[in-house]
């Protein structure tokens, strides 16, 4: 039986800001519009990061110094925007590398004076394998979502 396409989920929202404001608050103040419930350390979240570049990850940290990579940037185009890996299964627990990881897409395109459309996309679900259907499912919804939601309100 062949294996079910899954379809990328994408969410925008169109905030008063710069492509290039937008973008640096996505990368460089991320703990600011994170959702609180998106963890995967087993402990209080208390610090979350994006290393600017390919090949820098985003990943959160507890008071003991434990590390967990959200994933990778595979692309960084400011201020248009950047793709990465996400390292999170169908339990919503981390995965330790980029071999089962979907994407993630973030653009910023201009949409009016003083305006920006952020996109976000998960796309590649199939990636996760027997996971993939209830991650689609968990994450299939209205626009803009929490994150999104989270996000504009910060920007």
């Amino acid at each position: 039986m062949p294996q079910r396409v899954i379809p990328d989920v994408r969410k925008s929202v169109v905030v008063r800001a710069s492509p290039l404001q937008c973008f640096e608050a996505f990368t460089q103040r991320p703990a600011d519009w994170w959702p609180p419930s998106h963890v995967l350390l087993r402990t209080p979240r208390i610090g979350l990061a994006m290393e600017p570049g390919v090949g820098g990850r985003y990943y959160e940290w507890d008071a003991e110094g434990n590390q967990i990579a959200w994933g990778v940037v595979l692309e960084w185009n400011p201020p248009h925007g950047l793709r990465m890996t996400w390292r999170v299964d169908g339990r919503w627990q981390s995965i330790p590398d980029d071999e089962r990881a979907s994407e993630i897409e973030v653009s910023f395109t201009p949409a009016g004076p003083g305006q920006t459309r952020v996109e976000l996309a998960h796309v590649r679900l199939d990636k996760h394998g027997p996971d993939a259907e209830r991650i689609f499912q968990a994450l299939d919804g209205p626009s803009p979502g929490e994150t999104l939601q989270r996000f504009a309100e910060v920007v």
